[in-house]
């Protein structure tokens, strides 16, 4: 072979590619050497290959996997550069999302936030019927199925001549986020008589009670939110002796001119003989509040 070629281990130790990593790219298509002897087995690499190569070494060491590697490099630059910041912005988020889920962890063991814990309210919650929709969803699809659900429900009590400028409530029943779907409930109140239509279902809410606290601006949005959950959490579990009875819910608009409320329901009364421990309230679903939490209005 001429100078222009190399084998594979000079080709290597020039691109900073080890042996297993060049006989993989290889095997997967995405550095393919320029020739191989037939007597020998030796691979050969051209210069004009070490670019790609080194193309390939960096994004590696981006964690990226080898499907995804194979997609980029065929990419015009441009917008290779385009979806790689777009990736960046993504894991940019991700680690302020662990981050605030570290600091959410450090607050659960320390006592919580006191001054939002001191904030902590009560309020008596009314009978209602409620028309609502329920799906599962990946925190990026909570957004979209929000919006979509709240507009088929006030749409359809318009259409059925009820009032439909009531508050509406985002139930989180498990767990929603980026690594699996989650049960979540959009849901409206009315008066009067209807009947389910669709995917819309009707239920009568009873009468209780509920914490709850309405969030401060800076507050609103996903991770800082968080603190909000944790504070009702910390509330039931250091000085109240109720109890939280099922999942959390966002209330929008809020009260005391919140954009929306924090709310979980409180477990009916139901006194329990004197010297049997109070059960631990149940802890509610804090992973399911998601980066979107900031989607609504």
């Amino acid at each position: 072979m001429t100078d222009s070629y190399f084998l594979a281990g000079r080709f290597g130790a020039a691109t900073r590619l080890s042996p297993k990593a060049l006989r993989l790219y290889a095997e997967q298509g995405l550095l393919v050497p320029a020739h191989i002897d037939p007597v020998t087995g030796y691979r050969y690499y051209a210069a004009e290959q070490a670019g790609r190569a080194r193309l390939i070494a960096r994004l590696r060491q981006l964690g990226l996997p080898i499907a995804r590697i194979a997609r980029l490099i065929e990419l015009q630059p441009e917008v290779r550069l385009t979806e790689l910041r777009a990736w960046l912005e993504v894991q940019t988020k991700r680690l302020e999302e662990q981050s605030e889920l570290v600091e959410a962890i450090v607050r659960q063991s320390t006592g919580g936030d006191d001054a939002l814990i001191k904030a902590v309210r009560l309020r008596d919650v009314a009978p209602s019927k409620i028309v609502y929709r329920q799906g599962h969803v990946t925190v990026d699809a909570l957004e979209a199925f929000t919006e979509s659900a709240e507009a088929e429900i006030r749409s359809y009590l318009a259409q059925c001549g009820k009032s439909n400028d009531g508050p509406m409530t985002l139930h989180f029943h498990e767990p929603v986020n980026h690594d699996g779907k989650g049960l979540v409930e959009v849901a409206i109140g009315y008066a009067g008589s209807l009947e389910p239509a669709g995917d819309l279902r009707l239920r009568l809410q009873p009468a209780g009670r509920e914490a709850f606290l309405p969030v401060p601006e800076a507050f609103e949005t996903f991770p800082a939110v968080l603190r909000i959950y944790d504070a009702i959490e910390a509330w039931f579990e250091q000085g109240s002796d109720l109890d939280c009875f099922g999942s959390p819910y966002e209330i929008y608009p809020g009260s005391d001119g919140a954009r929306f409320d924090v709310a979980y329901p409180i477990e009916p009364e139901n006194p329990i003989p004197q010297g049997i421990p109070r059960p631990r309230p149940r802890k509610c679903l804090i992973e399911a509040i998601p980066q979107a939490t900031s989607h609504l209005r």
